[in-house]
């Protein structure tokens, strides 16, 4: 197959994972928000699409992080050809789908990282894989990032109760925060374009750098930025209304000031992590918040099934997404029909995911139950889901008659 068209056909699909990217962590930052009703949600996820655009112009650092750290370089440039960005690509879509389907809020990056580093195993071998560098940059990060956010919000939250402490008791004393909530979830979305978006630039380059278009050490050029950047913001618009559901109502029930501590929290941490060049997930961050925000509210409770199963799912993301990146760099590698084949499966698997959702869809209409509606307590609010039938009073018994 001519270099060409495999370099056109990879950027196509890095765009594409891009814009899976997008839908699948538009929850990161507009779930609270949305399940509080700071925002309505085709607005929140309008707003966050335009904020992901910009924040993708900010930085560039975790971008030079995936194109020259984690793919280690030879005598003959990246070990890691076109064929093989191709596979890794169609690890983490495919990942990326399944883990939409059901709600869970994994991580795009890992999915990422793992298609690649599986893909680079079955073509270069263990040497071409900077594990190092993974571990410094996507391994740590995924395990202290969330447990930092998560104390940084039950921190932040107790803060928030403690400081409108005169309104306990009034379960509409703090609808104020809703306003707040409007900047904290901007400041979410803005910090997700600065770090998610670079992971497909980050591709994009090692792609160019593979095919000797780029030298060694380049950063992304300005036209990988801006599609890089319309493709997460279209993603993010689209909605992702499945893992927007589990954040905003699956995990806790979310009140205004701890939504607004658990946005400000992994919006400090990403953009803390971006500036460092730490490739970590987004997604694992603003769960990790929205469980320390529960924890840090005086009554409030965790559900730690959903919770579990979505440790599971961080767990099992990079080696799920490594295989299947490996069996489609093995597949690849047999030439023009293996790509070709690759690309038939992943259509086919990505049409049925498509398919199976409309079982059950969920939308904005859908997606979290309707906050109460403000200046109204939440017992108020209930009395319009719960009819409660007069009771007619018991006929006076006749004078005379013995009641026994």
């Amino acid at each position: 197959m001519d270099l060409t068209l495999i370099i056109v056909l990879v950027i196509a699909l890095a765009l594409f994972f891009d814009f899976t990217n997008g839908f699948h962590d538009t929850a990161n930052a507009m779930a609270t928000p949305i399940a509080t009703g700071a925002m309505r949600p085709k607005i929140a996820v309008a707003l966050a699409a335009v904020l992901n655009l910009v924040g993708a112009f900010l930085s560039t650092e975790v971008a030079k992080t995936i194109s020259g750290g984690i793919i280690n370089e030879g005598s003959g440039g990246v070990l890691i050809s076109p064929q093989l960005i191709f596979a890794g690509l169609v690890g983490a879509i495919v990942w990326n789908m399944v883990t939409w389907l059901y709600g869970l809020p994994s991580s795009s990056s890992h999915a990422l990282f793992g298609g690649l580093i599986g893909a680079a195993i079955v073509g270069a071998g263990f040497a071409s894989v900077n594990f190092p560098t993974v571990v410094q940059k996507v391994v740590l990060p995924a395990v202290i990032a969330p447990f930092t956010a998560g104390v940084v919000a039950w921190a932040a939250t107790k803060l928030a109760y403690w400081i409108t402490r005169r309104y306990d008791g009034r379960p509409d004393g703090r609808g104020g925060f809703r306003y707040g909530q409007i900047f904290s979830s901007s400041l979410v979305a803005l910090s997700h374009g600065t770090n998610d978006a670079q992971k497909t630039m980050g591709v994009i380059t090692l792609l160019l750098i593979s095919a000797n278009l780029l030298p060694a050490g380049s950063g992304p050029p300005l036209w990988v930025v801006v599609a890089c950047a319309l493709a997460i913001a279209i993603g993010t618009y689209s909605g992702g209304w499945r893992i927007i559901r589990t954040l905003g109502r699956g995990l806790t029930e979310v009140k205004p000031a701890q939504g607004f501590a658990a946005e400000t929290s992994t919006a400090a941490t990403i953009l803390a992590s971006s500036h460092l060049g730490f490739a970590l997930s987004t997604t694992q961050v603003a769960s990790g918040s929205v469980i320390g925000s529960g924890l840090g509210r005086r009554g409030a409770s965790v559900r730690w099934g959903t919770a579990g199963r979505i440790a599971i799912g961080w767990v099992l993301t990079l080696p799920a997404a490594g295989v299947v990146g490996a069996v489609a760099a093995l597949i690849g590698l047999l030439g023009p029909i293996g790509i070709l084949i690759d690309t038939v499966v992943a259509v086919v698997v990505i049409a049925f995911i498509f398919w199976r959702s409309r079982r059950n869809q969920v939308s904005s209409a859908n997606a979290v139950e309707p906050a109460p509606v403000q200046g109204q307590s939440d017992v108020a609010a209930s009395g319009r889901v719960v009819k409660i039938k007069k009771v007619k009073p018991l006929k006076k018994e006749r004078s005379g008659r013995n009641p026994a």
